[in-house]
Parts: structure tokens; C-alpha cells; sequence
């Protein structure tokens, strides 16, 4: 495709909460958009969308309404994905998707810009848009795994409710609610037992060998995303009763000798990162400061004295915003600076 002043953006799944967000990264990063087309379910269709001061009106996502557009930005579940996101491509759009059903596909990249914009250049029409936890820990793994090479990651996740979507943070919200008012929860919600107040070590389906669903893309993408298989994963991934923010307790063992002054270096000078690391003054990241927060932070940074060349650190950022909508459309940005749409 030439390059041109403008491009015609489908978002599919546009009334959804990650949808509405990437129509507000669109408008926020002033990504150069011509035409705005927000697809969704038929019930939606007819419905409006707000985009720079004007009203779109939402369409029925299905093949022919990806006539004329040139990127569109999925975020519609995987059945959605694997049915469009092909009638999508065979009209001349390139698909950035957000669901997990082409992550593992040989022939889609599943790219971080801050680590992997090379592997954009072999795309064919559908980019996968990673998993939002794997996308933090990879985005502070790679300044470390350029310099140290790492060998073995052990992360367990702290998960923010807004993963699982508006059900999610509802489910918190009208628990938390019922117990403050009546000293217990009527009746929860979108997980298998009440979040408030509570802690869930299990996020998706159980998977044959023990792990989740969840547990397993951090593994399997980690590896696609660096690009070396020889990094092992373990990870623990847990729902905790907050609404907005993944928080992730990663310890890393590496090949050579890495010092905390040293990563502390090499993440200040690493694309998307906030080191916030001043333990004597209560600084560290939180899911708190994540609400507003584009940046992945960094902090509790500490050698592991249990290894030779292990090292601890927290890993926050938002999950809505760099861990789904603003990753996919720094991809579309990366395949317009690279000339490769």
C-alpha cells in the first residue's frame, strides 16, 4: 500500500470497553485517520461514537463493511476475530487483533513495539496483539535480556477485574457494594467466587499439566514475543479486587551478572518505562498510579540472593490501556513508520 496522508481505521467491537479505548488512544496519539468506521454486534448497529467532536455512527461488523479500510483494530473476542479478521484482510485491511486466536499462529506475528517491530515486516495481512500481562513483563524484560540474557522468569500476576471487561469491574463494584451494606455479598458475578475482598488464583480455563489458559499465554507468547524459546516461564496469575491496573511480581535469573543499579540504568533508557524505585521514600508503582498512565513502571528493584545472578522487581501498568488498546495502535503506528501497511 502507498503510503498516504490519511487511512481509513475500522475498530471492531467499538461499544465494548477496550473498543471504546482505542478510539480514544486513536484521538489521543493523533493517529491520522481519514474515516473512523466503529463495527459491532447488529443490536449495536446505529448507535454513535464519539471521535475528534464528531458522531460516528456504529455499523454491524461483517465482511463487506470492511470495504475501503485500511487498518482495523479487533477487539471483539476470538470467535469474532477468527470469522473477520480473514474478511478483513482479503478486502485490504491489515488486522490488528486483540484476542488470543491468532497469538500462536506461525504465520502472524504477535509484536510489542518496544521489542519486536522487526517481526512486522512478515505480516499477511492479521498481527496479533499480545495477552496484557505478558505485554508488561515483556516491555521491562527486554532492556534486561538484551544486556544480561535471561534464563528463567518467575512471575505471578496481580490482575485488575477490568480484564475480564465491564462484567468484570461490575462484578467488584456491586459486590463490594452489597457487602459494605449488608456485611456480605448477595450475589456475585463474572467469576467463579466473590472478588471483593477476595483473591482468585485463576484466570481462563484449567489446562492439561495444571496450569490456566492465562498462565500458559505468558509463557508461550514470551518466548514468541523475545524471540528465544531457550527463556523459561513460570507463572502464577492471579484476579485481585482491583478495577484498573495489572500489577506483577517478576524474579529473573540470568546468564550474567546484572545489579540493580545496573537494570535501574537500563529500564530509565528503555522506550515506555517509569522507573519508580525509591523504597526509603515509599516509591513504587501501584496500580493506583496506573490509572492515567501510558508507561509501564518498574520499581522494588533487588537482587535475589538465593541465585547467582537472580533479581526481583515489580512490574505495574494499566491493562485497558498499554496492555490492549494502546499496544495495538503503537503497532499501527510502528507498520506506518516502518512503510510496511
Amino acid at each position: 500500500m502507498a503510503k498516504k496522508a490519511q487511512y481509513n481505521v475500522a475498530v471492531v467491537g467499538a461499544m465494548g470497553m477496550v473498543g471504546g479505548e482505542m478510539i480514544r488512544t486513536l484521538e489521543r496519539r493523533n493517529f491520522p485517520v481519514a474515516e473512523l468506521r466503529p463495527l459491532d454486534i447488529a443490536a449495536n448497529a446505529g448507535k454513535e461514537v464519539s471521535f475528534r467532536g464528531k458522531n460516528w455512527k456504529v455499523q454491524e461488523a461483517k465482511g463487506e463493511n470492511f470495504e475501503g479500510i485500511d487498518i482495523a483494530i479487533f477487539s471483539a473476542g476470538g470467535d469474532a476475530s477468527l470469522d473477520l479478521a480473514p474478511k478483513a484482510a482479503e478486502r485490504g485491511a491489515v488486522v490488528v487483533d486483540n484476542s488470543s486466536a491468532w497469538r500462536m499462529d506461525p504465520k502472524c506475528p504477535l509484536v510489542v513495539p518496544e521489542v519486536n517491530p522487526a517481526d512486522l515486516k512478515w505480516h499477511n495481512g492479521i498481527i496479533a496483539n499480545p495477552n496484557c500481562s505478558t505485554i508488561q513483563m515483556v516491555v521491562a524484560l527486554k532492556p534486561l535480556h538484551d544486556y544480561a540474557k535471561i534464563k528463567r522468569v518467575v512471575v505471578s500476576t496481580y490482575q485488575a477485574v477490568s480484564g475480564a471487561g465491564k462484567a468484570g469491574t461490575d462484578s467488584l463494584t456491586n459486590e463490594a457494594k452489597s457487602y459494605l451494606e449488608t456485611g456480605k455479598v448477595q450475589t456475585t458475578g463474572k467469576f467463579q467466587y466473590q472478588i471483593a475482598f477476595n483473591c482468585i488464583p485463576h484466570i481462563d480455563v484449567f489446562q492439561e499439566g495444571g496450569n490456566t489458559k492465562e498462565e500458559n499465554k505468558m509463557i508461550f507468547e514470551t518466548c514468541k514475543i523475545m524471540g528465544d524459546d531457550s527463556v523459561k516461564v513460570s507463572a502464577t496469575c492471579v484476579r485481585v479486587p482491583v478495577w484498573y491496573g495489572h500489577s506483577e511480581s517478576v524474579n529473573i535469573e540470568t546468564e550474567r551478572p546484572l545489579s540493580p543499579e545496573k537494570a535501574r540504568e537500563l529500564l530509565a533508557a528503555a522506550p515506555s518505562i517509569k522507573v519508580v524505585d525509591e523504597p526509603a521514600k515509599n516509591g513504587y508503582p501501584m496500580p493506583l498510579f496506573s490509572n492515567d498512565e501510558d508507561l509501564t513502571m518498574v520499581g522494588r528493584i533487588r537482587k535475589d540472593e538465593s541465585i547467582t545472578n537472580g533479581l526481583n522487581m515489580w512490574v505495574v501498568s494499566n491493562n485497558v490501556r498499554k496492555g490492549a488498546a494502546l499496544n495495538a495502535v503503537q503497532v499501527a503506528e510502528s507498520l506506518l513508520e516502518q512503510n510496511i501497511l
